[in-house]
């Protein structure tokens, strides 16, 4: 009885034993196995049995269980494990980086580590706690939006913002940064605007590229996306985007195309939408034909989160790692495989190109990451940029730079709440957020002692009696904003009494999982109104100044009530340091320099893709329920290329604000503009003299504009070729600015030739402050019709599409 009871105790005892065994083997170097890095990797990817393969290229994000014994020498494998259970959508990655986005499977036995993915576009997301412990934080620095640092127009100060950016991605330990995010600005409603930089393809390619080459810098990969056509949050990942090759090209396909070949990202990132009724992870034509075959990329692509549906179709398309990753889809791609539905010799170029990326991973190279990159340095950085980026929208009677100005009504909710970026996975974990209340006190001002007072007792005790966060998405969106203060008439009375200017801010967030609405979103509410009114109209009274300050991380309607205000800033949404970068603007500390890489429109029904935003759904056909619920819908982009100021300046409908527009605290002269030949002859060089003539330093963004010949396609009457940004240039100083115009520049798509072609004839160069604020033209001939790039038709549409033209 006693050696029963003995051996019953000694047998869970040897099983672990076992397992720790096989475990431990599984995970050591196989010394009769080639190591990556040490063999060749074609020798490695001979070496690997097939079930390694398939989870080499499906993320260990739900949790696999340890991986499967090493096999010896004439056996077959060992069947794997039971999967361990499904992990979140975010975050199985607590071994190494808690909170990162997802994990690569690991082959020990073969020298192949696991390598780390993390959001996000403005700032690494990680926990910033880890297992309770509040002793050692781990959080990153909120840099400005994308949409801000666009409108900077300054490529050299994006690249320095990622090489800040990439520094914290190296030092936490994460391999690829999921971003940046470059889709492009179809409608203002987009719920992720805040994390694109524009509506026009070569701003984004170009902000992109430098983002891309600053963070990659560090020795770090990025992964641009979402590739392609994900305009909208609505039905995200049941959408299908309907849109004609012309318009892929010129507008959608662009500027992924410019960060390609510009920057060579280490990884592009696939949509969760159809493009013309297959998934995009799914598209050949997209996924290879495109991105690797016309473009040269060389990394390796990767589902967003649970995008896609037939991973088979995903391996075929070179839709080379699905994330977050599961059994059943690892299973999906064996059982393929074994029934001669997939050819082992597509996995084994897909794991190819993750396996070149791997080799130069900081998990590779085995780089002792610290845990604690230097966050005061990068919240300089991110001052600085979030100042160059905001925008100057008006300033009438000089009410900005603040002179003489020592105390400060501040009203609106976002004065003492700020908001640093957008909700979902571009939010950010920071230790703190500078308000604008803050920064004004830091900068030597004083702010009204009442409503400093009165306005965080209000929005705390709303946000107390705000309902707990829905679980899903509503748990990423984060809390719903706080309706704003009202104040009373007297106190208002008293405030333009005693104080020397009034500044209200409106704010704005969205992001993730949904798209902005109209009312109290798009346009401002009646409370934000009556606000904006009832201020001005008793600051005026007293003959002071009142500005607004916009918080926001995508357009707004202004048209409405910006006649009742002096002065607006356009602060889009900053990062940590936003009510400092502000002050710096406000105080005439920074001149502004921003201009609008986004148009905003007179009224949201003048916006060209208002009418089909965002599409239609098919309730009849959904399935699953809850915030689970799958909604199958299509939009149909009938804009076609006329997206943005390509509308505006071609239609002739006069926006609020024009793209391109900005003020500054100077004033410039564009003289001296050449063009190098009056024919082209395969490249021409442009140039224009910028001085400063007003008072202060300051910096200027031209842009130089094409109006190309239209006999055979219908074009936009203007389209963004080129732009430079002069250094700081001190009062009656001045700097030369050069472009290049190659024949791309020329070029537009034809899909009955499918070929970029330059037709013959006269096109005009403008060179502007704006799209609309023309400073200087010229003209060059094109004899003869030109053939710049001959491509296959890809992405065709499957319906007819009734696209805009404008003749």
């Amino acid at each position: 009885m006693n050696n029963r009871t003995h051996l019953l105790k000694f047998i869970p005892l040897f099983a672990l034993f076992l397992f720790l065994h096989t475990l431990c083997m599984a995970q050591a170097p196989d010394a009769n196995a080639p190591q990556l890095g040490k063999a060749t990797i074609k020798q490695v990817i001979a070496a690997m049995t097939l079930e390694e393969k398939a989870k080499l290229l499906v993320g260990a994000g739900r949790g696999f269980g340890p991986p499967p014994p090493a096999p010896t020498a004439n056996t077959t494998p060992a069947p794997p494990p039971a999967a361990a259970p499904p992990g979140p959508m975010i975050g199985q990655t607590d071994q190494k980086v808690p909170g990162a986005a997802g994990v690569t499977y690991a082959i020990p036995r073969l020298g192949i580590p696991a390598i780390v993915v993390s959001d996000g576009p403005a700032g690494v997301r990680i926990s910033p706690i880890r297992k309770g412990d509040s002793s050692k934080t781990y959080y990153a620095t909120a840099f400005p939006v994308g949409t801000l640092l666009a409108s900077s127009w300054d490529p050299d100060l994006v690249k320095q913002v990622g090489v800040a950016f990439g520094y914290e991605v190296h030092e936490y330990g994460i391999d690829i940064l999921l971003g940046p995010g470059m889709n492009i600005h179809r409608n203002p409603l987009g719920g992720r605007n805040f994390e694109y930089y524009s509506e026009d393809p070569l701003v984004t390619g170009k902000m992109a590229a430098a983002m891309v080459e600053g963070i990659q810098s560090n020795g770090v990969g990025t992964s641009i996306k979402h590739y392609v056509a994900n305009n909208q949050e609505t039905h995200r990942n049941t959408v299908n985007t309907i849109v004609s090759e012309r318009a892929m090209r010129e507008i959608y396909l662009r500027g992924f195309e410019i960060a390609v070949k510009d920057a060579q990202p280490w990884t592009v990132m696939t949509s969760y939408n159809k493009l013309n009724g297959t998934y995009t992870s799914e598209r050949k034509d997209l996924v290879t034909t495109v991105l690797r075959d016309e473009w040269g990329f060389k990394g390796f692509v990767m589902t967003d989160w649970g995008g896609g549906r037939d991973p088979i179709a995903q391996m075929n398309a070179g839709n080379d790692l699905i994330m977050p990753g599961s059994p059943t889809q690892v299973k999906a791609i064996i059982d393929a495989v074994n029934n001669k539905q997939l050819d082992e010799a597509v996995l084994d170029v897909n794991v190819e190109r993750m396996l070149n990326i791997i080799l130069k991973s900081p998990a590779f190279k085995g780089y002792k990451y610290s845990d604690a990159p230097d966050l005061k340095k990068d919240a300089q950085v991110s001052r600085m940029a979030a100042a160059q980026g905001m925008v100057l929208l008006k300033n009438n009677g000089n009410p900005l730079p603040f002179s003489g100005a020592k105390t400060v009504a501040l009203y609106g909710n976002t004065s003492y709440d700020p908001i640093a970026g957008g909700t979902g996975s571009g939010n950010v974990n920071k230790a703190y957020v500078i308000s604008l209340a803050q920064g004004l006190q830091n900068g030597g001002l004083q702010v009204d002692a009442g409503l400093l007072k009165g306005y965080p007792a209000y929005i705390a005790d709303a946000r107390a009696k705000q309902p707990k966060p829905q679980r899903g998405m509503g748990m990423f969106s984060g809390p719903p904003p706080v309706s704003q203060m009202t104040i009373a008439d007297a106190d208002l009375q008293q405030q333009a009494a005693n104080d020397d200017i009034a500044v209200i801010t409106i704010g704005r967030n969205a992001g993730e999982g949904a798209d902005r609405k109209l009312p109290d979103d798009y346009y401002l509410s009646d409370v934000e109104k009556a606000l904006i009114k009832s201020v001005s109209d008793d600051f005026h009274a007293k003959g002071k100044k009142v500005v607004v300050v916009l918080n926001i991380g995508g357009v707004i309607e202004v048209a409405s009530w910006r006649d009742e205000v002096d002065g607006i800033l356009l602060a889009w949404q900053p990062g940590l340091e936003a009510g400092n970068a502000i002050t710096d603007v406000l105080s005439g500390t920074v001149n502004p320099s921003g201009k609008l890489a986004t148009t905003f429109a007179m009224d949201y029904k003048d916006v060209p893709s208002a009418k089909n935003f965002p599409g239609k759904e098919f309730p009849d056909q959904a399935t699953g329920e809850g915030f689970r619920r799958q909604m199958p819908a299509e939009v149909t982009y009938e804009d076609g290329i006329y997206v943005g100021y390509r509308y505006y300046s071609t239609f002739k409908v006069d926006p609020a604000y024009e793209f391109g527009y900005g003020l500054s605290y100077t004033t410039f002269n564009y003289s001296d503009f050449k063009i190098n030949s009056a024919t082209f002859k395969g490249k021409l060089l442009a140039s224009v003299a910028i001085t400063n003539t007003g008072k202060v330093a300051g910096k200027e963004v031209a842009q130089l504009y094409l109006s190309a010949p239209a006999a055979k396609l219908d074009k936009p009457v203007i389209e963004l070729k080129g732009f430079g940004k002069t250094r700081l240039l001190q009062p009656g100083a001045s700097e030369t600015l050069r472009f290049e115009i190659d024949p791309k520049a020329l070029a537009s798509y034809d899909t009955t030739q499918e070929a970029w072609i330059a037709e013959s004839g006269t096109y005009t160069v403008s060179i502007g402050a704006s799209s609309k604020d023309i400073k200087q033209t010229g003209t060059f001939n094109l004899p003869k019709e030109m053939v710049v790039e001959k491509d296959v038709q890809v992405l065709a549409p499957q319906v007819t599409i009734n696209e805009m033209k404008s003749k």
